[in-house]
């Protein structure tokens, strides 16, 4: 049978496509256009996205950028590619998984658990407190709800690591506007234990215009603490070879609403600021960026998100090369975690689809280590369950889905290699801009930056607020039936209590004499760049100071405030989930939810679209909304509307059938209940809306309204506020 197969198999002639021609772009347009009958080919098939983007329905060669604007291999030339030659093949991304649990002891147990589940770095959370050098004794319950970890003195810090090999098992921790304290802690807490701090690899990253730029305020004058950086990145240069601490995030951006672009644009002029400032404390090129992590937040777009990751390394590159920098120092380390900006806090658990591409495209797009957010981290803590499932995506894509090969799948690709350029130059627009206004720290203090990003922000509101964007479970198809996930209880008192007793007993028995001359040798290192500051940190948590103590040494001179505003926190979906918050809030005092009345005329097939799509507008605001199966008279549609009391009724019908019947049925309606609202499924004809209106319809139904105006209006008049 094999030989019969092979046989025929050779007798196959060879089949050639000369004979047909390869259209040109402009030729399938015309034949594009002809099949849209009329409508315009740029508003059906061109893209325009956020970033002032405009694509393409169809990419070719010619659109490409030629083979000498590109990097031809991965791991060479401008790394657009990669930074390594052999990819994930030679060197997989670390599966880094958030863990934000506050007590010492829980957050080495979970640790401890992520390493035996499958994570390959240690991607610990810090708490607000102990980002800005505090300790737990100002520890409120609503930065205890918040999560992360509580970190104080070397035993917290001893705690946490205990049992951890560092030599296997990277870190990556983000530590606000300075790392010293951070490293200082984990550097004193080894050299306790016997081991040499030189295997701590990863990153504990200080990033002080981040800070600024989410707070409106960094917890100390920002040279100093860029003085503070220099001291710790010339220390680990030293002694943590292997570790980063400069971080360059692009989650304060990515939170506010900003596109691929602006938050590209603005992480690499921050990145300038610091090899400046590290130029200017003495560091060359090679050792600034060399202690430099990036760490980006990737969205929904799927192949923008790629393509803002290969322009990242592209841009990166030409930055450190114009400062001087060699080829291994052009090299950009990249952290990433999808996106807190999209998660929804209804139907969350759409929230593990959204993660799951996102998490594709970081991939592609060449990661060194990547965050999985769980589905439910908007709305508390992850438990065990949420936290694996964000887990195993990951292990998914890498040993089931064999994302470790081939190197660099996107290159070649007509589309991406354009999108690249594209986002590459929007970027460096963006980037060139905030260096015009005198660099990024300029540009925070002067508002420029927040003002930018709250436009883009207004921008997705908008678009969300007519559904020309999609919110999956929230402003379309909203689960009316969904019963919202139990939120744990936190006891917030005793964890306080907890901590504290932790910090007394461990002050309990160190040599006070000791800790109070270590404290004091502190002083003559303010304002130093030197490297030993670092090593005199340590001696210090050594000798029982906590953090608390130390930063304050340092930061006496308080917070300096420079940006008037911030760029401010939200999500996507936030104004329609107040909305369903309102309706919940209004059902638990009055028993019942505002009910709306579809007015359905005629037979099931002639009223049954608009009265679907009426359901779906209106659920998306909470509403109930009372279905029947039509009505032959206006007389019965009218009483029926009266008669279920409903806030609101809607006429649903054809568009041939609305001149007769809408005028008929809403002044019915108000005749028998003045107060009931009268609305229409559909957008009016131009030549009937007059009439409409005459006849007291107060809105339409549609699919270009604004779905989030007409639902809050309505709950207005519904009692709701």
């Amino acid at each position: 049978m094999t030989e019969k197969i092979d046989q025929a198999e050779k007798t196959l002639p060879d089949v050639e496509f000369d004979e047909f021609p390869i259209p040109s772009y402009e030729t399938w347009k015309e034949e594009a256009t002809a099949l849209l009958k009329g409508a315009s080919f740029e508003k059906k098939l061109l893209t325009k996205t956020y970033e002032g983007i405009t694509l393409e329905p169809l990419y070719t060669r010619q659109m490409a950028p030629s083979p000498e604007e590109l990097s031809q291999l991965p791991g060479a030339e401008n790394y657009m590619r990669g930074t390594h030659e052999g990819g994930y093949m030679t060197k997989p991304w670390k599966i880094s998984q958030q863990c934000e649990v506050c007590e010492p002891e829980q957050l080495n147990k979970l640790l401890l658990h992520e390493i035996k589940k499958g994570s390959t770095e240690l991607n610990i959370s810090l708490d607000r407190l102990t980002k800005e050098g505090k300790g737990p004794q100002q520890l409120t319950a609503e930065d205890i709800t918040a999560g992360g970890a509580s970190i104080a003195t070397l035993a917290d810090m001893h705690t946490i690591l205990q049992g951890i090999a560092l030599e296997k098992h990277s870190l990556y921790m983000e530590s606000g506007a300075a790392a010293g304290a951070i490293v200082s802690l984990v550097a004193a807490s080894l050299r306790a234990d016997g081991q040499n701090p030189a295997v701590v690899q990863g990153v504990i990253g200080a990033d002080p215009l981040g800070v600024l730029a989410m707070n409106g305020s960094v917890p100390a004058l920002l040279p100093k603490l860029y003085d503070e950086m220099a001291a710790t990145s010339c220390w680990c240069e030293n002694h943590m070879p292997k570790l980063r601490n400069i971080l360059v995030s692009g989650q304060p951006y990515s939170d506010g609403g900003a596109s691929a672009v602006q938050e590209l644009g603005y992480m690499l002029a921050t990145a300038i600021v610091y090899l400046r400032e590290m130029q200017e404390r003495g560091l060359s090129i090679e050792q600034a960026a060399g202690r430099m992590q990036f760490s980006f937040s990737l969205g929904a777009n799927f192949f923008m998100e790629i393509a803002k990751l290969r322009a990242a390394r592209l841009l990166w590159s030409q930055i450190v090369e114009s400062f001087g920098g060699s080829k291994e120092a052009r090299k950009m380390a990249i952290h990433a975690r999808t996106a807190a900006f999209n998660k929804t806090k209804y139907d969350p658990y759409v929230n593990m689809l959204r993660t799951t591409t996102e998490a594709f495209s970081a991939v592609i797009g060449g990661i060194d280590s990547l965050q999985v957010s769980p589905f439910d981290e908007c709305l508390q803590i992850p438990d065990e369950f949420s936290r694996r499932i964000a887990r195993n995506t990951q292990i998914i894509l890498q040993s089931e889905c064999n994302l470790c090969q081939p190197v660099d799948p996107a290159g070649g690709s007509w589309y991406i290699e354009t999108l690249t350029q594209q986002v590459a130059e929007k970027s460096w627009q963006i980037m060139q801009e905030v260096e015009k206004k005198g660099g990024m720290t300029a540009a925070l203090a002067a508002g420029t930056v927040q003002s930018e990003v709250k436009d883009v922000l207004l921008q997705r509101f908008k678009k969300l607020a007519s559904r020309a964007d999609r919110a999956v479970g929230v402003n379309m198809y909203a689960n009316m039936l969904e019963q919202p996930l139990e939120i744990r209880p936190m006891n917030a008192a005793g964890i306080k209590k907890s901590r504290l007793l932790a910090i007394e007993d461990f002050k309990a028995d160190i040599d006070e004499h000791e800790r109070a001359k270590k404290l004091t040798e502190l002083h003559s290192w303010q304002g130093s760049c030197d490297s030993e500051r670092i090593a005199a940190m340590m001696a210090a948590f050594t000798a029982g100071g906590d953090i608390g103590e130390i930063t304050e040494i340092f930061y006496a001179e308080g917070a300096q405030y420079i940006a008037e505003c911030v760029v401010e926190k939200h999500r996507f979906t936030e104004q329609f989930e107040g909305l369903r918050n309102k309706m919940q809030a209004y059902e638990k005092k009055h028993g019942e939810k505002l009910k709306i009345f579809l007015c359905n005329m005629g037979p099931i097939p002639q009223h049954k679209p608009r009265a679907d799509f009426s359901t779906g507008f209106l659920e998306v605001g909470g509403f109930e909304v009372l279905k029947n199966d039509g009505f032959s008279l206006p007389q019965e549609a009218a009483d029926a509307a009266v008669e279920s009391k409903a806030l609101a009724a809607v006429i649903c019908s054809t568009d041939a059938t609305y001149p007769e019947l809408v005028p008929d049925i809403a002044r019915q309606i108000k005749a028998k209940n003045p107060a009931m609202l009268v609305m229409l499924a559909g957008a009016p004809a131009p030549e009937c809306e007059a009439s409409y209106r005459e006849a007291v319809v107060a809105e339409f139904v549609h699919v270009r309204a604004n779905c989030l105006q007409i639902l809050t209006w309505l709950q207005t008049q519904g009692g709701i506020e």
